[in-house]
């Protein structure tokens, strides 16, 4: 038996139908990602999972446990928010152990969760500091030890690193991540970005419309698409519909297919390549961006864009603008789409 199992999820507000019949299951420990563009139902998801928003119908079990009708405090369930929530006239000591005193946890007994946990955390030191004397990754690191040190049975982030700079962000997705292998939490974490997703979950619910329209581990998603959705929120893929495929490529499929823009190579003098690449195919420069150690190039083979990524060797590989290059695709990495994303996967 799964650990989480949710059956006929669904939740209205009016009219407004934000999800219907939803069912998935979580096993102990599993970090899953709810991935999806603003509006998708993602965050009223969670909180409906958590108690917070009453549902329509369903069925919602932890551990063998009935919980659908449960009021939130009788659920162990623990959740962290974009915004903190924190109380701003408590101290760091006093904000996290707040869960613990509706518990009524002896002083003793509190007093040893509440240290260990900011140890956890990498807050010791700040045990005394109030909310306006952190920095916002210290604040958001207060509000997950306070939903950490009542031990919940699930945890759930609701995009608790949306409101931080890159750099925080990076070091927290590593140390949320590190903090809920050691204590094998299972977790469940809502984000729009696609890098957070990839990096933390070990399975990816993708969402669009009210539906998961594609679950499964950051690679597979990745690499083999359920449909065009998937693909172009995923990571720039290139759709080419039935009759642009069979134009260029020859093939003579029904459906559309998407290939990866580092799936596409720019032809260079006197290199060798592979058998599954296909014959060099005329195109034009249109864009560049600099991405770091990548180049991301637009390129128009007649009225078709296609995007390609190319490794940043150094200046002097950058190709100008309106130049005529060569685009060899490799075979393997092609993968047939549907253009409907109304069943989900």
């Amino acid at each position: 038996m799964s650990y989480v199992s949710v059956e006929g999820l669904s939740k209205a507000f009016g009219q407004n139908q934000v999800f219907s019949d939803i069912g998935f299951t979580i096993e102990q420990g599993e970090f899953i990602t709810l991935l999806g563009p603003s509006g998708c139902g993602k965050s009223t998801l969670l909180r409906s999972i958590a108690g917070l928003n009453p549902v329509d119908s369903s069925s919602l079990t932890v551990a063998g446990q009935e919980i659908t009708h449960l009021a939130p405090q009788k659920r162990e369930i623990g959740m962290v928010f974009q915004s903190y929530a924190l109380f701003p006239n408590m101290s760091v000591s006093d904000n996290i152990a707040f869960g613990l005193k509706m518990k009524s946890v002896p002083a003793e007994e509190m007093a040893r969760k509440v240290s260990r946990i900011i140890e956890l955390v990498e807050l010791k030191g700040k045990e005394d500091c109030y909310p306006h004397q952190l920095s916002g990754g210290q604040c958001q690191r207060v509000a997950l030890a306070r939903a950490l040190v009542v031990e919940p049975r699930i945890l759930l982030l609701d995009e608790p690193l949306s409101a931080l700079d890159a750099k925080i962000r990076k070091n927290l997705r590593i140390q949320i991540r590190a903090i809920q292998k050691e204590l094998n939490l299972t977790t469940i974490f809502v984000t729009h970005d696609q890098e957070e997703a990839m990096l933390m979950s070990d399975r990816i619910f993708l969402m669009h419309g009210g539906r998961i329209v594609q679950s499964g581990t950051p690679e597979s998603i990745y690499t083999q698409p359920a449909n065009a959705f998937v693909a172009g929120f995923m990571g720039h893929y290139n759709i080419l519909d039935k009759d642009s495929a069979a134009e260029l490529f020859g093939l003579n499929g029904t459906q559309s297919i998407a290939i990866r823009p580092e799936a596409i190579y720019i032809q260079e003098p006197g290199r060798a390549y592979s058998e599954h690449m296909t014959q060099p195919t005329p195109a034009i420069i249109k864009d560049h961006q600099l991405l770091g150690n990548v180049i991301r190039y637009k390129a128009m083979i007649g009225q078709q864009e296609i995007t390609l990524d190319a490794l940043n060797r150094s200046a002097g590989h950058l190709i100008p603008v309106g130049s005529s290059v060569g685009l060899l695709f490799d075979r393997q990495e092609f993968q047939p789409v549907s253009l409907s994303v109304s069943t989900p996967a």
